[in-house]
This record gives structure tokens, sequence and C-alpha cells, in this order.
């Protein structure tokens, strides 16, 4: 009986150690769920935060991108207005409008060049019209001074008679040249050039023959006949190159093919007449007037 109750407390131990060693078992196992939990916690909060940063700086960038994009933006229609502004302006009246501007001036300033020279070679003419007028004068006081000279007796009414003709056909001629020029000065040109051309049919073999050709050149100039004006001044110069005149007409030349637009021509013609005549009174005016073609290149 005694042996038979120390087994069954033996047997009551062991059940009792065997629970322990079972509560035990649970309680390790329940601390290694929670460590466990808690570690898989702070690892997704850190994912988390990590995920957070990430799509804010995703987010900053794309601010800053689409910040750059709305500049490029407004850059490239600022662009765009400026060019069409530009296409404006060329394919429009805008350049064009300045252009035919200055083509206008340039044509006023060559008109007015023109009546300016027509002006000088007018004065130029007087001038030396005056000058023989003056010496013509001069003549005549001192024959009247000297007296009458006794002509031989068988030849003393001819030679009356042909002096008062040569008299009366001077004076004819003068009368007829300075009614061209009154009529040149009131710029009345076309009668003007009508009456140098009855002057020279007239009166072919006078002295005043390259002053009527300067007139009738000046003439067509201002009547804006300017072909007809380079002939005429070329007749003067191939006819009288040695005359006072034949520089200016050569100027006059130069002007008229400025004029037509001719302007290897004129710089020709300038410079021709620099080489033949350096030292004549309208060269100066020459090397001017071509400096100013020369530089429209």
């Amino acid at each position: 009986m005694l042996l038979a109750a120390n087994q069954i407390v033996v047997l009551i131990l062991s059940m009792l150690v065997s629970n322990l060693r079972h509560q035990c078992l649970v309680i390790c196992l329940g601390l290694t769920v929670v460590s466990v939990s808690h570690a898989a916690l702070f690892d997704d909060t850190e994912a988390r935060k990590r995920i957070i940063e990430v799509d804010a700086r995703e987010l900053a960038n794309h601010e800053a991108q689409q910040n750059t994009i709305n500049d490029l933006s407004k850059t490239q229609k600022s662009l765009e207005k400026r060019i069409q502004g530009l296409e404006a302006l060329i394919n429009g009246k805008g350049l064009l409008d300045i252009q035919n501007q200055l083509d206008a001036l340039k044509q006023e300033v060559a008109q007015l060049k023109g009546d300016l020279e027509v002006i000088t070679h007018g004065l130029e003419t007087l001038r030396v019209k005056q000058a023989e007028s003056i010496a013509d004068l001069e003549v005549r006081v001192r024959r009247l001074e000297t007296g009458p000279v006794a002509a031989p007796a068988n030849v003393g009414d001819n030679v009356l008679n042909a002096d008062a003709k040569a008299n009366e056909q001077v004076q004819l001629e003068s009368r007829a040249f300075a009614e061209a020029e009154a009529l040149q000065q009131a710029s009345k040109y076309k009668e003007a050039f009508a009456a140098f051309d009855g002057f020279l049919k007239a009166y072919g073999n006078s002295k005043k023959v390259p002053d009527a050709l300067f007139a009738m050149g000046n003439c067509q100039y201002a009547l804006k006949n300017y072909k007809s004006a380079i002939n005429t001044q070329q007749k003067l110069i191939d006819g009288f190159s040695t005359h006072v005149l034949a520089p200016q007409a050569m100027f006059s030349i130069a002007n008229s093919h400025i004029q037509l637009g001719q302007m290897v021509a004129a710089k020709k013609s300038l410079k021709d007449l620099i080489a033949i005549y350096p030292n004549a009174e309208v060269t100066p005016s020459a090397e001017k007037r071509l400096k100013v073609i020369e530089s429209f290149k």
C-alpha cells in the first residue's frame, strides 16, 4: 500500500513537472511571437518613411520640371511673337515703305542737284557772256577813241557796206542768243531749246555755238530728256574739247547717266573728266560726286 502511494505521488509530481515545462514552452513561444511582431512593425514604419521621402523628392522634382517646362513654353511663345513681328515687318510694308522713302529721297536729292547744276551752268554761261560783252565793248571804245581810219577812195564804199552788214549780222546773232537765254532763265526750257536750235541753224559758224550747245543740253536735262542731253553735250565735247564749257558738259553727261540709273557710265564720265580736265573749276565737284557713287556699292 505504501509502495502504491509513493508511485502515485511520483506520477503526480511527473505530471506537474511536465505541465510546468509545457507552460514555460508556451511562455517562450509567446515572447518570441511578440518579438517578431515588434520587429515586423518597426520594419514597416521605416519603409513607409522611406517611401514618403521618395515620394516627396519625386514630387519636388516633378514640380521643378513642370516649372522649367512652363518657363520654356513662355520663352517659346515670346520668340514666336518676335519672329512673327519680324516676318510681318519683312513681308509687309515696313521695310518696303522705308526703302521706297529712301529711293524717293534719293531721286529728290538727285533732282535738286540736277536743278542746281542747271543754275550753276547758267550762271557760268552768263559770266562768260558778260566777259565777252565787256571785251567787245572795250574793242568798240578803242575804235571810237582812235577815230575813223581813212580808206582808199576806190574801196571806201565797199568797206563801209561790209562793215555795216557785219555789224548788222552781229547784232542779229546777239539778239537771237539773248532771246534764247532769256527763255532759259525764265525756266521756259521747251521754248528755250527751240530758240537755241534755231540759233545753231541760223548761225552755225558763230563763236557762240559751244554756248548754244551747252544751253540746249541743259534745257534737255531740265525737261528730263536725259539721253538727248547726253548726245547734245557730247557734240560740244567732240567739237570744242578745249572750250571752257567742255568740262561742264562732261559733268552734265555724268549727271544725266545718274538720272538714268547708269552708274557705271556715270563713274566713267566723272573719271574721264577728272583725268582730262584736272584743273577745271568743276573737277572738285566731280571728285565728290564720284565718291558718293562709289559709296553705294
